[in-house]
């Protein structure tokens, strides 16, 4: 199809000879482009706005041929947010939460914490049995038991610890430091449960992840020996300048001198001496946290900062020789890592690497998403920083066994056992709650596959609509038509967007009819498929062959033979200023006028075409009359009067005789 402009000039070129009052139906039907040929298909790359009779590209093809049914709706398939057959459930990240779902995660694991938390009972058991529906944890240690049971045995893919989080008022738009949050939390639930009857509720956490040691300071002077004994819940280890986890542990207990302004008070010597201090290490607990301190603070800059240093660690752990009881065995496992990527201790992202106790299977743990490595074997190799720094060194290898980390900022060990992992089951109360939730899901499945089903159904039958309206859409010659809004026809092709009643009000013009300028804005369809659209759809108002305009063709072609006049015009006033004018015979124009008559005609004609500019979206001459020019809009159209410029005062010519350069003879 030719181009747009060249259409204009074609759908208005029998004006050259046609005057006004001689427009026909014949004209008025070729300023509307009525017989253009249609587009057909693979004709044109895209639409053809200045032909009405194109339907091509205004979004049919999605429409022709085979559609898959998934493209008739844009809800997921319900049962990817399903729990996989023996997989694990995932935590929502509910912002900056992330640093939360791995402790989780790596508690949940941890099977005597799980057990006892079961063993915990509710505050008010009322409120259990009572709403089932809206049960609401009231302290911690019950969103802790809801939120293990969920992870137990929800049907769910992974589920929201909202609860929980809002319980411990956190931020969940700004990220902790998650070495402290470990801190605080333990100290949070050993002193929840610090009430508790049942010992193997009361004490899991001192079982499980509190040991001592003591602080053993020696006067050089005499020998004494004074210890200070505290409980550790974790080991924070300084990483800067070592790449063995074992050289951390080496300088934490290594001998320290206090000498000088830092000398020691013997009490024995009853005076400040030379003495040596260590850490001893008396007991350790079952589940061993080693914090290694990535974050530090730089005094250089007075904020913290992350050592990304590489630190190699071993499968086993053995702490025999660091402690003084040499007849028990002091071998650990590692069971979780816990890894922070990015380069910044102020952003970056959390995952946990946590090991399945009772299959010794590796998960890789991040946020909804989890992820089982193979061969039961620990890979660190998803762990890459989101920030890679520029100085980032090259990961050593490693041998069997032994892994390295520049992420790593807490490893979790075991001790060794050759007992049998422990069977955790849920108590009655805290399956029906999961039950009951998992009913929920159920029925949000099933809501979601019935709205697909319905989406899918719709679509078929709109797809069935399109296909066969669209082979009725073009109007044949010599039958009624309509012409519809492009932009209406485009939304009731696209899938995404339900068709509203249709609108052609904006491409009306003052008489109430179809703009002759707005016909690339419209679409020329068959009356029948208009009757369906305006049937089903409603809207208006109907644009038949009766819409179109003859007033507006007719000033139409007042105007393009006057503006064609006109540069004939301009041609010839050209000429006669070259010619000298012999005699009296002639006129005094303004040289002003002179030069700018052209440009006022075409003003003069700009204001008249306005006439025919859109109307309120009335028809049938029902349109509100134009406003009369106001006083001020009259006076500045006086100012442009040809030969305003050479009147004096009085109405007549002004003096000056031509000498002054403001008149010309003519």
């Amino acid at each position: 199809m030719a181009p747009r402009l060249q259409l204009e000039k074609a759908a208005w070129r029998w004006t050259e000879t046609v005057p006004p009052e001689a427009v026909t139906q014949e004209h008025i039907e070729a300023a509307y482009r009525i017989g253009l040929e249609p587009c057909q298909r693979g004709a044109c790359r895209r639409n053809c706005r200045g032909n009405p009779n194109c339907l091509v590209g205004i979004g049919e093809h999605i429409w022709l041929g085979e559609i898959d049914e998934n493209t008739f709706h844009n809800i997921d398939d319900p049962n990817f947010e399903r729990r996989k057959k023996n997989a694990f459930v995932g935590l929502t990240n509910l912002g900056a939460t992330c640093y939360v779902n791995t402790f989780l995660q790596m508690w949940f694991l941890n099977l005597e914490l799980r057990q006892a938390l079961y063993l915990c009972p509710v505050a008010r058991p009322e409120c259990v049995t009572a709403a089932k529906k809206d049960y609401e944890p009231q302290t911690i240690c019950e969103h802790l038991q809801y939120l293990f049971a969920l992870l137990q045995n929800s049907k769910r893919r992974y589920i929201d610890p909202s609860g929980f989080v809002k319980a411990l008022g956190l931020d969940t738009g700004q990220q902790q430091d998650a070495q402290e949050f470990s801190k605080l939390f333990m100290s949070l639930l050993e002193d929840t449960l610090s009430s508790q009857k049942n010992p193997d509720v009361r004490d899991i956490v001192q079982k499980q992840f509190c040991g001592e040691y003591a602080y053993v300071t020696v006067c050089n002077q005499c020998g004494r020996e004074s210890k200070l004994i505290s409980k550790f819940y974790e080991l924070e280890l300084n990483i800067q300048g070592h790449k063995q986890l074992s050289d951390c542990i080496t300088e934490f207990l290594k001998e320290e001198k206090l000498e000088g302004d830092n000398r020691y008070f013997c009490e024995s010597c009853q005076s400040k001496q030379n003495a040596t201090r260590r850490i001893r290490l008396l007991s350790l607990p079952c589940t061993l946290n080693l914090q290694l301190m990535r974050f530090v603070f730089d005094r250089q800059t007075g904020h913290k900062k992350k050592l990304n240093a590489y630190i190699e660690f071993s499968e086993l752990l053995d702490l025999g020789p660091f402690m003084e009881d040499k007849a028990s065995v002091f071998v650990y496992e590692l069971s979780a890592i816990l890894i922070h990527r990015g380069v910044s201790a102020y952003s970056g992202h959390y995952i946990a690497h946590v090991k399945d106790p009772q299959t010794g299977e590796w998960y890789r743990f991040n946020d909804e998403e989890i992820e089982k490595m193979e061969s039961k074997k620990l890979q660190l190799g998803a762990e890459e920083d989101l920030e890679p720094s520029k100085s980032q060194s090259r990961k050593p290898k490693c041998g069997k066994g032994i892994y390295r980390s520049r992420n790593a900022y807490m490893l979790v060990y075991r001790l060794q056992s050759r007992e049998k992992s422990l069977a955790v089951e849920l108590p009655a109360f805290l399956q029906e709650l999961v039950d009951e939730d998992n009913s929920r899901f159920e029925e949000w499945c099933h809501e979601m596959a019935e709205m697909r089903k319905q989406s899918v159904a719709r679509g078929k039958v709109k797809h069935e609509e399109v296909k066969e309206l669209y082979q009725k859409l073009p109007a044949k010659a010599g039958c009624p038509y309509d012409f519809v809004s492009l932009e209406w026809l485009q939304q009731w092709l696209d899938e995404s967007t339900p068709p509203k009643a249709i609108d052609n009000t904006g491409c009306l013009c003052s008489h109430g009819k179809l703009h002759p300028d707005k016909i690339s804005t419209v679409k020329r369809v068959s009356e029948d498929v208009a009757d369906y659209f305006y049937k089903r759809y409603g809207g208006g108002p109907r644009l038949t062959v009766k819409a179109l305009c003859k007033d507006c063709v007719v000033e139409r072609c007042r105007v393009l033979r006057l503006k064609s006049r006109l540069s004939e015009d301009y041609k010839a006033v050209c000429n006669l200023l070259k010619a000298a004018v012999k005699g009296s015979d002639g006129f005094w124009v303004g040289k002003s006028s002179l030069r700018s008559w052209r440009q006022l005609a075409l003003e003069q004609l700009d204001d008249s075409d306005e006439d025919t500019e859109p109307s309120n979206g009335k028809m049938n001459g029902d349109a509100k009359e134009r406003e009369e020019p106001s006083a001020e809009k009259g006076g500045e159209e006086e100012e442009l009067k040809f030969n305003e410029d050479i009147v004096c005062p009085h109405g007549e010519r002004g003096w000056g005789g031509g000498n002054d350069g403001t008149l010309t003879w003519f």
